[in-house]
Protein backbone atom coordinates (compact mmCIF):
# COMPACT_ATOMS: atom_id res chain seq x y z
CA UNK A 1 0.00 0.00 0.00
CA UNK A 2 1.04 3.09 -1.01
CA UNK A 3 1.88 5.58 2.04
CA UNK A 4 0.53 9.21 2.32
CA UNK A 5 3.07 11.71 2.23
CA UNK A 6 2.85 15.17 4.23
CA UNK A 7 3.83 17.88 2.78
CA UNK A 8 8.07 18.80 3.31
CA UNK A 9 6.78 22.36 4.84
CA UNK A 10 9.69 21.92 7.61
CA UNK A 11 12.62 24.26 7.02
CA UNK A 12 15.06 21.91 7.86
CA UNK A 13 17.98 25.34 8.21
CA UNK A 14 19.71 27.62 10.92
CA UNK A 15 17.64 30.82 8.95
CA UNK A 16 16.08 31.30 12.70
CA UNK A 17 19.19 31.78 14.23
CA UNK A 18 21.66 33.11 12.23
CA UNK A 19 19.49 35.26 9.34
CA UNK A 20 18.50 33.98 6.07
CA UNK A 21 21.58 35.87 4.74
CA UNK A 22 24.42 34.68 6.87
CA UNK A 23 22.96 31.34 6.28
CA UNK A 24 23.12 31.24 2.49
CA UNK A 25 26.71 32.62 2.86
CA UNK A 26 27.59 29.66 4.81
CA UNK A 27 26.71 27.62 2.92
CA UNK A 28 28.31 29.27 -0.30
CA UNK A 29 31.51 29.00 1.70
CA UNK A 30 31.19 25.80 2.58
CA UNK A 31 31.31 24.80 -0.99
CA UNK A 32 34.48 26.93 -1.78
CA UNK A 33 36.51 26.28 1.50
CA UNK A 34 39.36 24.18 1.94
CA UNK A 35 39.88 21.47 4.21
CA UNK A 36 42.49 22.69 5.73
CA UNK A 37 40.71 26.09 6.28
CA UNK A 38 37.56 24.47 7.62
CA UNK A 39 39.79 22.49 10.33
CA UNK A 40 40.46 26.17 11.22
CA UNK A 41 37.07 27.33 10.93
CA UNK A 42 35.59 24.02 13.38
CA UNK A 43 38.50 24.73 15.80
CA UNK A 44 37.66 28.59 15.94
CA UNK A 45 33.93 27.05 16.15
CA UNK A 46 34.47 24.66 19.42
CA UNK A 47 36.33 26.83 21.58
CA UNK A 48 33.96 30.06 21.36
CA UNK A 49 31.66 27.84 22.68
CA UNK A 50 32.85 25.11 25.03
CA UNK A 51 35.54 25.44 27.39
CA UNK A 52 38.59 23.80 25.64
CA UNK A 53 39.77 22.40 29.46
CA UNK A 54 39.04 22.79 33.19
CA UNK A 55 41.14 25.66 35.04
CA UNK A 56 41.81 24.48 38.23
CA UNK A 57 41.46 25.83 41.71
CA UNK A 58 45.46 26.53 42.12
CA UNK A 59 45.55 28.87 44.55
CA UNK A 60 44.09 29.46 48.11
CA UNK A 61 43.23 33.15 50.10
CA UNK A 62 45.91 31.88 52.36
CA UNK A 63 48.81 32.45 50.09
CA UNK A 64 48.10 35.62 50.27
CA UNK A 65 47.52 36.19 53.37
CA UNK A 66 43.46 35.90 54.16
CA UNK A 67 44.43 32.88 56.87
CA UNK A 68 40.22 32.75 57.68
CA UNK A 69 37.91 31.58 55.22
CA UNK A 70 35.51 28.73 54.14
CA UNK A 71 34.62 26.80 51.47
CA UNK A 72 31.10 27.53 50.43
CA UNK A 73 27.86 26.12 48.06
CA UNK A 74 24.78 27.31 46.55
CA UNK A 75 22.93 26.66 43.54
CA UNK A 76 22.55 28.64 40.71
CA UNK A 77 19.06 29.89 39.43
CA UNK A 78 18.30 26.69 37.39
CA UNK A 79 19.59 24.26 39.92
CA UNK A 80 23.46 23.85 39.05
CA UNK A 81 26.07 23.04 42.03
CA UNK A 82 28.19 26.12 42.07
CA UNK A 83 31.22 26.32 44.58
CA UNK A 84 33.11 28.81 46.05
CA UNK A 85 34.88 31.01 48.77
CA UNK A 86 33.52 33.27 51.68
CA UNK A 87 36.44 35.43 52.81
CA UNK A 88 36.42 37.90 55.67
CA UNK A 89 37.97 41.26 55.69
CA UNK A 90 41.26 40.15 56.54
CA UNK A 91 41.40 43.12 59.62
CA UNK A 92 38.03 41.71 60.91
CA UNK A 93 34.66 41.03 59.13
CA UNK A 94 32.94 44.03 58.18
CA UNK A 95 29.69 44.76 56.98
CA UNK A 96 30.89 44.93 53.28
CA UNK A 97 30.98 41.97 51.08
CA UNK A 98 31.95 42.19 47.26
CA UNK A 99 30.60 38.88 45.25
CA UNK A 100 33.54 37.93 42.48
CA UNK A 101 33.53 35.82 39.48
CA UNK A 102 35.58 35.27 36.75
CA UNK A 103 36.30 35.16 32.56
CA UNK A 104 36.00 31.90 30.30
CA UNK A 105 37.81 29.44 30.61
CA UNK A 106 39.49 30.43 34.23
CA UNK A 107 38.31 29.52 37.78
CA UNK A 108 37.65 31.49 40.61
CA UNK A 109 41.87 32.17 41.53
CA UNK A 110 42.64 32.57 38.06
CA UNK A 111 44.49 30.32 35.05
CA UNK A 112 47.49 28.45 34.80
CA UNK A 113 48.59 29.10 31.55
CA UNK A 114 52.36 28.58 33.37
CA UNK A 115 51.43 24.85 33.84
CA UNK A 116 51.86 24.26 30.14
CA UNK A 117 49.46 22.73 27.68
CA UNK A 118 46.37 22.54 27.56
CA UNK A 119 45.94 25.65 29.44
CA UNK A 120 49.25 27.24 27.47
CA UNK A 121 47.28 27.04 24.60
CA UNK A 122 45.01 30.07 25.59
CA UNK A 123 47.71 31.86 26.68
CA UNK A 124 51.25 30.72 28.59
CA UNK A 125 50.97 33.00 31.64
CA UNK A 126 49.54 32.96 34.70
CA UNK A 127 46.56 34.94 35.88
CA UNK A 128 46.26 34.96 39.84
CA UNK A 129 42.88 36.39 40.84
CA UNK A 130 43.83 35.94 44.50
CA UNK A 131 46.07 38.82 44.39
CA UNK A 132 42.77 40.96 43.80
CA UNK A 133 41.21 39.32 46.76
CA UNK A 134 43.88 39.86 48.51
CA UNK A 135 44.01 43.83 48.34
CA UNK A 136 40.37 43.93 48.83
CA UNK A 137 40.39 42.24 51.88
CA UNK A 138 43.14 44.14 53.58
CA UNK A 139 41.22 47.31 52.38
CA UNK A 140 37.61 46.31 54.53
CA UNK A 141 35.79 44.28 52.22
CA UNK A 142 34.28 40.83 52.86
CA UNK A 143 34.19 38.61 49.50
CA UNK A 144 32.39 35.92 47.72
CA UNK A 145 33.99 34.25 45.02
CA UNK A 146 32.78 31.79 43.26
CA UNK A 147 33.24 29.29 40.11
CA UNK A 148 30.76 29.55 37.16
CA UNK A 149 29.34 26.65 35.85
CA UNK A 150 31.21 24.26 33.47
CA UNK A 151 34.39 25.96 35.21
CA UNK A 152 36.80 25.61 38.25
CA UNK A 153 34.66 22.99 41.11
CA UNK A 154 31.34 23.84 39.45
CA UNK A 155 28.79 21.82 38.39
CA UNK A 156 28.50 20.99 34.79
CA UNK A 157 25.60 22.23 32.47
CA UNK A 158 24.23 22.85 29.36
CA UNK A 159 26.51 19.87 27.60
CA UNK A 160 29.34 22.16 28.45
CA UNK A 161 28.26 24.88 26.34
CA UNK A 162 29.33 28.34 27.72
CA UNK A 163 27.19 31.00 26.45
CA UNK A 164 29.96 33.63 27.79
CA UNK A 165 27.16 35.20 29.52
CA UNK A 166 23.66 34.10 28.20
CA UNK A 167 23.89 30.67 30.20
CA UNK A 168 25.93 32.46 33.19
CA UNK A 169 23.61 34.79 33.78
CA UNK A 170 21.91 32.04 35.78
CA UNK A 171 24.40 31.99 38.08
CA UNK A 172 24.80 35.34 39.21
CA UNK A 173 21.33 35.07 39.79
CA UNK A 174 21.84 32.18 41.94
CA UNK A 175 25.18 33.92 44.33
CA UNK A 176 22.76 36.80 44.57
CA UNK A 177 19.80 35.13 45.74
CA UNK A 178 22.01 33.14 48.47
CA UNK A 179 23.25 36.17 49.77
CA UNK A 180 20.29 37.87 50.16
CA UNK A 181 18.86 34.48 51.89
CA UNK A 182 21.97 34.66 54.30
CA UNK A 183 21.52 34.93 57.70
CA UNK A 184 24.97 37.36 57.56
CA UNK A 185 25.74 38.28 54.44
CA UNK A 186 22.30 39.74 53.64
CA UNK A 187 23.03 42.34 56.07
CA UNK A 188 25.96 43.65 54.73
CA UNK A 189 26.51 45.99 51.57
CA UNK A 190 26.83 44.01 48.08
CA UNK A 191 29.18 45.22 45.47
CA UNK A 192 29.92 43.58 42.11
CA UNK A 193 33.42 42.42 40.62
CA UNK A 194 33.02 40.61 37.12
CA UNK A 195 34.90 40.08 34.47
CA UNK A 196 34.64 39.27 30.88
CA UNK A 197 32.95 36.36 30.57
CA UNK A 198 31.56 37.30 34.21
CA UNK A 199 30.85 40.67 33.37
CA UNK A 200 28.70 39.74 30.62
CA UNK A 201 26.55 37.44 32.60
CA UNK A 202 26.39 39.94 35.39
CA UNK A 203 24.88 42.74 32.86
CA UNK A 204 22.39 40.09 31.56
CA UNK A 205 21.25 38.93 35.30
CA UNK A 206 20.63 42.64 36.17
CA UNK A 207 18.18 42.93 32.86
CA UNK A 208 16.49 39.69 33.49
CA UNK A 209 16.01 40.42 37.62
CA UNK A 210 16.47 44.00 38.37
CA UNK A 211 14.83 43.75 41.38
CA UNK A 212 17.15 41.62 42.49
CA UNK A 213 20.30 43.77 42.00
CA UNK A 214 18.69 47.24 43.13
CA UNK A 215 20.45 46.87 46.62
CA UNK A 216 24.31 46.71 44.70
CA UNK A 217 26.03 49.82 45.30
CA UNK A 218 28.71 49.65 42.45
CA UNK A 219 29.76 47.45 39.82
CA UNK A 220 33.53 46.89 38.85
CA UNK A 221 33.17 45.04 35.19
CA UNK A 222 36.78 44.65 33.46
CA UNK A 223 37.30 43.62 30.09
CA UNK A 224 33.42 42.57 29.14
CA UNK A 225 33.35 41.39 25.64
CA UNK A 226 31.60 41.62 22.62
CA UNK A 227 32.17 37.69 21.00
CA UNK A 228 31.78 38.94 17.34
CA UNK A 229 34.45 41.31 17.91
CA UNK A 230 36.47 38.74 18.98
CA UNK A 231 35.46 35.96 16.93
CA UNK A 232 36.25 38.27 13.72
CA UNK A 233 39.17 38.81 14.87
CA UNK A 234 40.30 35.12 15.46
CA UNK A 235 39.30 34.31 12.38
CA UNK A 236 41.20 37.30 10.26
CA UNK A 237 44.37 36.20 12.44
CA UNK A 238 43.65 32.43 11.31
CA UNK A 239 43.47 33.80 7.85
CA UNK A 240 40.44 32.60 7.69
CA UNK A 241 38.11 35.73 8.20
CA UNK A 242 36.34 35.55 4.96
CA UNK A 243 34.32 32.74 6.47
CA UNK A 244 33.08 34.34 9.69
CA UNK A 245 29.43 33.02 8.56
CA UNK A 246 30.39 29.31 8.10
CA UNK A 247 32.34 29.72 11.86
CA UNK A 248 28.85 30.86 12.75
CA UNK A 249 26.96 28.09 11.06
CA UNK A 250 29.14 25.22 12.78
CA UNK A 251 28.99 27.35 16.51
CA UNK A 252 25.14 26.53 16.04
CA UNK A 253 26.09 22.81 14.84
CA UNK A 254 27.66 22.41 17.99
CA UNK A 255 24.79 24.04 20.01
CA UNK A 256 26.34 27.01 21.28
CA UNK A 257 25.08 30.51 20.68
CA UNK A 258 26.22 32.33 17.63
CA UNK A 259 28.92 34.83 18.57
CA UNK A 260 26.89 37.87 17.43
CA UNK A 261 24.20 36.47 20.40
CA UNK A 262 26.73 36.84 22.69
CA UNK A 263 27.53 39.86 23.73
CA UNK A 264 25.82 41.97 26.54
CA UNK A 265 24.78 45.32 24.52
CA UNK A 266 21.08 44.21 24.27
CA UNK A 267 20.87 44.38 28.07
CA UNK A 268 23.69 46.92 29.02
CA UNK A 269 20.76 49.51 29.23
CA UNK A 270 19.66 48.05 32.57
CA UNK A 271 22.51 48.44 34.50
CA UNK A 272 22.09 51.73 35.97
CA UNK A 273 24.15 51.54 39.74
CA UNK A 274 28.19 53.16 38.96
CA UNK A 275 29.68 51.53 36.95
CA UNK A 276 33.54 50.90 36.14
CA UNK A 277 34.98 48.67 32.97
CA UNK A 278 38.44 48.82 31.80
CA UNK A 279 39.65 47.31 28.39
CA UNK A 280 43.25 46.76 26.78
CA UNK A 281 43.55 49.53 23.82
CA UNK A 282 45.07 48.00 21.77
CA UNK A 283 44.06 44.24 22.80
CA UNK A 284 44.57 41.79 19.87
CA UNK A 285 42.01 39.74 20.33
CA UNK A 286 39.52 42.49 19.39
CA UNK A 287 39.13 45.28 17.96
CA UNK A 288 39.39 47.58 20.36
CA UNK A 289 39.33 50.52 21.04
CA UNK A 290 35.95 50.34 18.97
CA UNK A 291 34.50 47.47 20.79
CA UNK A 292 35.53 48.53 24.22
CA UNK A 293 33.92 51.80 23.76
CA UNK A 294 30.43 50.31 22.35
CA UNK A 295 30.02 48.50 25.68
CA UNK A 296 30.92 51.49 27.66
CA UNK A 297 28.44 53.55 25.90
CA UNK A 298 25.69 50.82 25.80
CA UNK A 299 25.66 51.16 29.68
CA UNK A 300 22.87 52.76 31.42
CA UNK A 301 24.32 54.17 34.56
CA UNK A 302 24.54 57.99 35.11
CA UNK A 303 27.84 57.58 36.87
CA UNK A 304 30.51 55.13 34.78
CA UNK A 305 34.10 55.44 33.86
CA UNK A 306 36.18 53.37 31.03
CA UNK A 307 39.95 53.07 31.90
CA UNK A 308 42.16 52.23 28.87
CA UNK A 309 45.16 49.79 29.75
CA UNK A 310 47.99 50.96 27.24
CA UNK A 311 51.18 49.50 26.70
CA UNK A 312 50.17 46.14 25.70
CA UNK A 313 48.33 44.10 23.28
CA UNK A 314 47.78 41.08 25.30
CA UNK A 315 44.64 40.61 26.58
CA UNK A 316 45.38 38.83 29.31
CA UNK A 317 48.26 41.38 30.90
CA UNK A 318 44.50 43.35 31.67
CA UNK A 319 43.29 40.25 34.16
CA UNK A 320 46.71 40.51 36.26
CA UNK A 321 46.65 44.12 36.27
CA UNK A 322 44.30 45.24 38.95
CA UNK A 323 46.01 42.71 41.31
CA UNK A 324 49.69 43.97 40.23
CA UNK A 325 47.82 48.17 40.45
CA UNK A 326 45.36 47.80 43.09
CA UNK A 327 44.77 51.56 43.51
CA UNK A 328 42.09 52.48 40.90
CA UNK A 329 40.13 49.05 42.06
CA UNK A 330 39.91 49.66 46.02
CA UNK A 331 39.40 53.42 45.18
CA UNK A 332 35.93 52.29 43.18
CA UNK A 333 34.83 50.35 45.95
CA UNK A 334 35.88 52.93 48.63
CA UNK A 335 34.05 55.44 46.99
CA UNK A 336 30.84 54.08 46.51
CA UNK A 337 30.93 51.34 49.78
CA UNK A 338 32.80 53.35 52.71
Amino acid sequence: MEQTRFPDTIDHTLKSRMGEQAYKRALEQQQIISEEHYAVIRGLAEFSVRPPFRTPVHKLPSEHGMNTWEDIFFQSADGVPLEGWYIPAVMGESDKLIIINHPFPFSRSGLVGHFGEPFSAVDDLEVDFVAHMSHLSKAGYNIIAYDLRNHGNSGTANNNICGIGRYEWRDCVGVKQYVDNHPKYSKMKVALYSRCTGGNAQIEAIYRCPELFENVVCFFGPMTIEMDACMQTFANLSGVGQYFDLMTYEQVKLGGFTSEEMTPIPFSSAVKMPYFISQVKNDSWTDNPASGQRLFDAIGSEEKELFWIEGTTRRFDAYNYFGIYPERMVGFFDRYMK
